[in-house]
């Protein structure tokens, strides 16, 4: 059996590869057509709208968006009643989210919720619309957009995170009666479901938020109570460690530590450890029995004197950059995801292009970000910036790292008090609250089995 899964794993990672490489091959031959087919003004040539939806499609999963929506303009200016319309908007408003330029992109998704309402696209675009109002900051828009989209589509592929996002829109508006009463309503529409557990555990999160630790711990405790924890955004361990943060801020020291006790600690538990140094009061604790032979290979480091020499002058632990290189490629080089992303740590090439002069390589082009060195200058360029944006916590860079520097300053933001664990609870993408722990994780284990200089202990 494990002969077949290695054999499996390594035909999946070859089928990945083989899809990165036509990807790239891709981006190559349009790039160099688009480049010789304008004309003197400059101007891309008029294609069949296929081409062009093609062609866009090639740019974004590439993340060069003002390329992408050369050709979206295409379609709209030279055959309005295509079929691919819908696409086309849909696109060009997520690249304008993708740049962050949240106006821009309501402004897009207006357009496409006004003309194809009924479209899976136009759907998505009035979730998405509601999420770029988040991240603009106008939290009661926000609430009605996502209101909207819960009286429409009762039956959405967004319905239930539509009533998640209510809460925490509410939430951030300052407005906690009707995200209260939105709770109820979500516990009520989705029973013994996961949504019921993140509704559950919204409620938690808004009371540590308020500093009311007598109604976190009814909260905890209801959570708890349910026991519906598989597929939804919380755990156990999660609300049993909120549960006792809230003790502990209550003067309920001894009932804490028991709480805290009760939370397995081993070397995958992310709340484990944290409940361990807080038993310990804050001092190192070793989360590692027996350090084996396996364990190291698990945890190896590789480009040790590139990591060293980009991470010591800037002040950043070269462990927590092989605790992302590990999540991020597993240590290949040539990796790339379906999003576009490149290398041992995984850049997308807008992102690359922020820090590329001062990573020292001035003339980036996209397939240099396979090269570790250059993966290696841009990541630790890129991670002292989030070190100094979110005050040294590890548990933003890394949230930053998967789901972006405003979504991880948002979270921050909500997080009261700011520590790890209140933090790691906020994050409001299940796949990034997963990527933290892991990446955490690593970093704990990295910790535990290198010195700073990436020394075996």
């Amino acid at each position: 059996m494990k002969r077949i899964f290695i054999t499996v794993f390594v035909l999946l990672l070859s089928f990945s590869t083989a899809i990165a490489q036509t990807s790239d091959a891709a981006l190559r031959r349009i790039t160099e057509q688009d480049s010789s087919a304008r004309d003197t003004a400059g101007k891309l040539q008029t294609l069949s709208a296929a081409e062009h939806l093609a062609r866009a499609e090639t740019y974004s999963a590439n993340r060069l968006f003002p390329q992408a929506r050369e050709h979206w303009q295409k379609v709209f200016d030279n055959y309005p009643e295509d079929a691919g319309m819908p696409k086309a908007l849909f696109g060009t408003a997520r690249s304008y989210m993708w740049e962050r330029e949240y106006g821009k992109a309501v402004e897009w998704f207006n357009k496409l919720t006004k003309d194809f309402p009924h479209t899976k696209d136009g759907r998505e675009g009035l979730a998405f619309k509601g999420a770029s109002l988040i991240r603009d900051g106008k939290n009661l828009d926000a609430a009605k957009v996502y209101a909207q989209y819960v009286a429409m589509f009762p039956d959405g592929e967004k319905i239930e995170s539509a009533h998640l996002n209510i809460i925490d829109a509410y939430r951030e508006a300052g407005k906690y009666t009707e995200a209260e009463q939105w709770v109820d309503k979500s516990i009520r529409a989705f029973p013994r479901t996961p949504t019921e557990a993140n509704a559950r555990q919204a409620l938690l999160r808004m009371k540590i938020h308020q500093s009311d630790w007598n109604g976190a711990v009814a909260a905890a405790d209801s959570l708890l109570a349910a026991g519906i924890f598989a597929r939804s955004m919380t755990t156990a361990d999660e609300a049993r460690f909120l549960k006792a943060m809230a003790l502990e801020k209550a003067g309920k020291k001894a009932e804490a530590n028991e709480v805290y006790a009760s939370i397995p600690n081993g070397i995958n538990s992310y709340y484990g450890g944290l409940a361990a140094e807080r038993i310990a009061g804050g001092s190192q604790v070793r989360k590692i029995g027996a350090v084996t032979p396996k364990l190291y290979a698990d945890y190896p480091v590789l480009y040790r004197t590139e990591l060293i020499r980009q991470a010591r002058p800037k002040k950043i632990d070269p462990r927590f950059l092989l605790a992302i290189m590990k999540q991020e490629s597993v240590f290949k080089a040539g990796a790339k995801s379906p999003a576009g992303a490149r290398g041992l740590l995984q850049f997308v090439f807008d992102t690359a292009l922020k820090y590329n002069k001062e990573a020292g390589y001035p003339n980036l082009q996209p397939d240099d970000l396979y090269k570790p060195e250059i993966s290696i200058a841009l990541g630790s360029v890129y991670v002292a910036e989030l070190k100094d944006e979110f005050g040294g916590l590890y548990e933003a860079i890394a949230a930053s790292y998967n789901g972006g520097e405003d979504n991880a300053a948002r979270w921050l933001n909500r997080s009261k008090p700011k520590e790890a664990g209140i933090f790691a609870a906020e994050v409001g993408f299940a796949e990034t609250k997963n990527y933290v722990f892991k990446v955490m994780n690593n970093y704990r284990i990295y910790r535990e089995l290198y010195t700073e200089d990436l020394q075996r202990r």
